[in-house]
């Protein structure tokens, strides 16, 4: 994950397309030679300096191996609530399913709360509801994850319940065919939404056919799935050696290692583990494709093209250039787009780094009538942040902007014990949490247009538009675009 995800995620969203035209590069190449639409808004005079920025305080995190291989951090905290957290994530997500089965693993999440061996869907929801407690099971590109939390007087009980969930689904027929039922109900209302068509399509295009670009389902996958499908995959899947459990709260570390082993320590793999996901491409032919939807009002644009992998060394100066370009509401595609020329409620981009690779995309919903204007303001924005650097106030706003919004979310013990988990699966050590703002504080102004020139090229990029195909001549100047049936 890495990066939140929102309607402009790639990886729910992919087939290699045409190079841009000549008339794309001539779009970029002018764009440097009108006036700035973004300047940035002085601040009221005598206001205070900003604070100097603080960074987590280092973790204490105590970390083992089990004999089995399963790894276990504990990170105990004395103060706030009496609770405790477990997340339990599990190599192997949308990316791991089988070819015939886009989106498998969301349906094998939801199903593991449906009942185990020895509890029902319903004892589940009272026993957890009696620990004071919840449950959450999701899917990602690069794994599943099981988050529970409980007072911290029912510690034995709540990690005996999710080591049941996590090792024991019983995937009761009824269960599983009313989810099939739900999930097809969800993709059908999901199909109608123009975000959503967009999302799917960029997806394609950035990522060709490496499995990042097929994991949205479909209703044939979705009705294929059986029982008997889930217990194979589930059990081809959940290895301690290829698992993470995080325990977060008011707990000792030697309290919780020993509850760690006294649910966990019997689980044994069987057989070897599956083959890791590939690394994504970098290099893929743009793509240009209007997704036809001849009853839209607006015309959904994604602009967007393969990054990296979570491990790379661009990742951190590629974070603050996304969000100098389109990270908030002062970036430069919202003041552009939204409060200078008034084509949309909000413009802004996304950088998603995963562990076999990345996408940078950014996004806006425009009136039909300006999709080519807008196009053209976005390849600018894109051109000038690669040829001038950013300014010095420009860059510590950003920074500040990104450090609060870190410090603030990781406040809750909850969001520390399900970030660590996230950067384990991506490959990221435990300490990125902590080295998160100093890394951020370190980025320079010439790393941020050296990384606005290497992922924001205009030449590189996909685009994506879905609307009506009136809008095709206003798409003319940046390429040659395949029209697709929504």
């Amino acid at each position: 994950m890495v990066a939140p995800a929102g309607a402009n995620n790639p990886h729910a969203t992919t087939a290699p397309g045409k190079a841009p035209s000549a008339s794309t590069a001539a779009v970029a190449n002018t764009a440097t030679t009108e006036p700035a639409a973004h300047a940035q808004e002085p601040l009221p005079k005598d206001l205070p300096a900003y604070g100097k920025e603080r960074s987590l305080p280092p973790l204490r995190i105590e970390q083992r191996k089990l004999a089995n291989g399963l790894t276990v951090w504990v990170l105990p905290r004395e103060d706030g609530p009496p609770k405790i957290h477990y997340v339990l994530t599990i190599r192997g997500g949308l990316a791991a399913d089988p070819g015939l089965q886009p989106g498998f693993s969301s349906l094998l999440a939801d199903l593991l709360k449906e009942g185990t061996t020895s509890r029902d869907a319903l004892r589940i929801a009272q026993d957890l509801q009696s620990y004071g407690g919840d449950l959450q099971a999701e899917a990602g590109v690069d794994g599943i994850t099981l988050t529970m939390s409980g007072l911290a007087s029912n510690a034995a009980k709540t990690i005996t319940l999710l080591s049941e969930i996590a090792l024991q689904p019983a995937f009761p027929e009824h269960e599983v065919e009313l989810a099939k039922l739900n999930a097809v109900q969800a993709l059908l209302a999901a199909e109608a939404d123009p975000d959503y068509q967009a999302r799917r399509a960029m997806g394609r295009l950035v990522f060709g056919a490496h499995p990042y670009g097929h994991v949205l389902p479909t209703q044939a996958s979705i009705l294929s799935i059986t029982p008997e499908m889930l217990h194979a995959e589930h059990d081809n899947r959940f290895r301690p050696d290829q698992a993470l459990l995080v325990i977060t709260g008011r707990i000792a570390p030697d309290a919780a290692f020993r509850l760690a082993e006294s649910v966990f320590g019997d689980w044994r793999a069987e057989g070897r583990p599956m083959d890791a996901t590939p690394p994504a491409p970098i290099d893929v032919a743009p793509g240009h494709v209007l997704v036809a939807r001849n009853d839209s009002v607006q015309s959904a644009i994604r602009i967007g093209r393969p990054a990296i992998a979570a491990d790379s060394p661009d990742y951190f100066p590629l974070q603050l250039t996304n969000a100098v370009l389109g990270g908030g509401f002062r970036s430069r595609l919202n003041q552009n787009l939204r409060e200078d020329k008034g084509y949309t409620y909000g413009a802004g981009s996304s950088f998603r780094a995963e562990r076999a690779g990345g996408a940078v995309v950014a996004y806006a919903n425009v009136r039909n009538e300006v999709t080519g204007a807008a196009l053209a303001q976005f390849m600018r924005e894109f051109t000038q942040l690669g040829s001038k650097p950013v300014s010095d106030d420009e860059l510590a706003q950003t920074k500040h902007y990104l450090a609060g919004g870190y410090l603030l979310l990781n406040q809750q013990q909850a969001q520390v014990a399900a970030a660590l988990a996230d950067y384990w699966l991506v490959g990221l050590p435990p300490q990125t949490l902590s080295d998160y703002v100093p890394k951020l504080q370190a980025v320079t102004a010439a790393q941020v247009q050296a990384m606005a020139r290497k992922y924001f090229a205009p030449k590189d990029q996909s685009i994506v538009v879905v609307g009506v195909e009136d809008v095709k001549a206003q798409l003319a100047p940046f390429g040659s675009f395949d029209i697709a049936p929504r």
